[in-house]
């Protein structure tokens, strides 16, 4: 006990006082930085929990078999039916299209801004099309609807008003920010010495951009792809304005189809009960594009890493 109280009336550095204290300080601030990052954990678990516990509901009056299988999709009506699959062709069918466009005109427009863009030309083009991601969806949905459609209809008199290839080439022009500045990122990540090494063979500069820094980049770019589908199957208003809300089991572009966030916010402007079948149907359409998109992530992770692999 003497010894102990000794210690205790030893009079403490200040430079071990002051190492304690900045121990004390980085503790705390490495608890609020991994508190910070499990914030997305938590947030992922309960948007799960509240999907599973509210779709458990519908799924208790509704077969899973006929909510996977059948063709007809109308929770809201009296002779009601359960089907999702014209939801999920309808968001497929737009979200290809999407993809179509923006996939090959985003990986183009990366390749140019890393490999043969000048300085001042890059910093000039890339914030000019980052600015297409300020522009709110409604305008884009108004833009699909008033502008495209009608210039699509010139060439196709036979299309209707509300269609997927308009909605589809506009969610596309929509999303092509997201892959282009992804992947030029992942471009110009390349290390500089496999573009000397190959413009050492006598490669040219696109040989040297196609054969050499895009493979290398194939990681980032898949990853690129990927924030591009998860974005487009999750679109909402450009789908809702331009495409219709009318679900039909089709994958012709040149119809009108509903997709699964189209109908959560037709759902959603109604005033449905809470506890009703109709209200729990949004749940269990959530869970489906959150399994879609879930399954669009597993892929691209695979392919992500299968690449990073191999280069």
């Amino acid at each position: 006990m003497a010894t102990t109280q000794l210690l205790k009336d030893l009079p403490v550095s200040k430079r071990l006082a002051k190492n304690i204290k900045r121990n004390f300080i980085e503790r705390v601030i490495e608890i609020i930085l991994m508190l910070s990052a499990l914030t997305a954990v938590f947030i992922t678990v309960g948007i799960v929990y509240i999907l599973v516990t509210e779709a458990s509901g519908f799924f208790s009056d509704v077969s899973v078999f006929e909510f996977l299988t059948s063709r007809q999709w109308s929770p809201l009506f009296e002779d009601a039916h359960y089907g999702i699959l014209p939801l999920i062709s309808g968001t497929l069918t737009t979200s290809f299209i999407a993809l179509g466009i923006a996939v090959p005109i985003g990986t183009v427009a990366a390749i140019y801004l890393s490999e043969f863009a000048s300085h001042k030309a890059r910093e000039t083009v890339k914030p000019v099309l980052e600015l297409l991601v300020g522009v709110p969806t409604v305008v884009f949905g108004y833009f699909a609807l008033l502008f495209v459609t009608p210039i699509l209809q010139k060439m196709i008199p036979s299309l209707p008003t509300f269609n997927m290839l308009g909605a589809g080439i506009v969610m596309g022009i929509m999303i092509i920010p997201y892959i282009a500045s992804v992947a030029e990122d992942a471009m110009r990540a390349v290390p500089m010495q496999m573009r000397e090494g190959s413009y050492a063979m006598g490669a040219t500069k696109f040989q040297t951009a196609i054969r050499v820094v895009t493979p290398a980049a194939t990681s980032g770019i898949i990853a690129a792809y990927i924030l591009g589908i998860s974005r487009a199957v999750g679109e909402t208003m450009v789908v809702a304005i331009a495409a219709g809300q009318q679900p039909t089991f089709t994958f012709n572009p040149l119809e009108g189809a509903a997709t699964i966030t189209a109908y959560i916010v037709q759902v959603a402007m109604g005033d449905l009960p809470h506890g009703s079948i109709g209200y729990q149907s949004i749940f269990a359409a959530g869970m489906v594009l959150f399994v879609l998109t879930f399954l669009f992530n597993i892929i691209g992770h695979l392919a992500r890493k299968r690449f990073a692999e191999r280069y």
